[in-house]
């Protein structure tokens, strides 16, 4: 059946989430709070939800662990071979349970962001990490609308 129909894109029966810190599966350390503070603010600015905090109040909760933090040469000089521009790739693996029946909403999906830097425009990895969390928090939130 096609057409239009102005149904929520959210869950329906879900009024708050507990944003659980997650986990880091990296080497590099802090991603995962810039990710979870993200993750929050975009929550609450994105979506009908209430960021709790506090478990036991809450109606759902969101967790997960970032599996990979690496960075890659996107391109280098000729000459010398340094690298001109890298890229910073963040992977997580993404949990959303409904607490009130237990259900998974969300159930172990891969998500991925990249960010590009260059170390030539006084750029770092830091720099390009907490780019690619917010857009990792981004697409973690696109996961929460219903599937059309």
């Amino acid at each position: 059946m096609g057409g239009y129909r102005n149904e929520s894109l959210f869950e329906d029966g879900v009024d708050s989430v507990y944003v659980e810190m997650f986990d880091s599966q990296s080497f590099r350390r802090g991603i995962e709070y810039e990710l979870t503070d993200a993750l929050a603010k975009r929550i609450e600015a994105e979506t009908p939800y209430k960021v709790i905090s506090s478990r036991d109040r809450a109606d759902t909760i969101i967790s997960g662990r970032i599996i990979s933090a690496g960075a890659s040469v996107l391109t280098s000089e000729r000459e010398t071979g340094r690298a001109l521009e890298r890229e910073v790739e963040l992977r997580a693996v993404v949990d959303w349970e409904n607490l009130k029946t237990g259900e998974l909403i969300i159930d172990n999906m891969i998500v991925s962001a990249t960010a590009s830097y260059s170390e030539w425009q006084n750029q770092s990895f830091e720099y390009a990490s907490t780019i690619a969390a917010n857009k990792l928090a981004e697409r973690i939130v696109e996961l929460m609308e219903k599937p059309w």
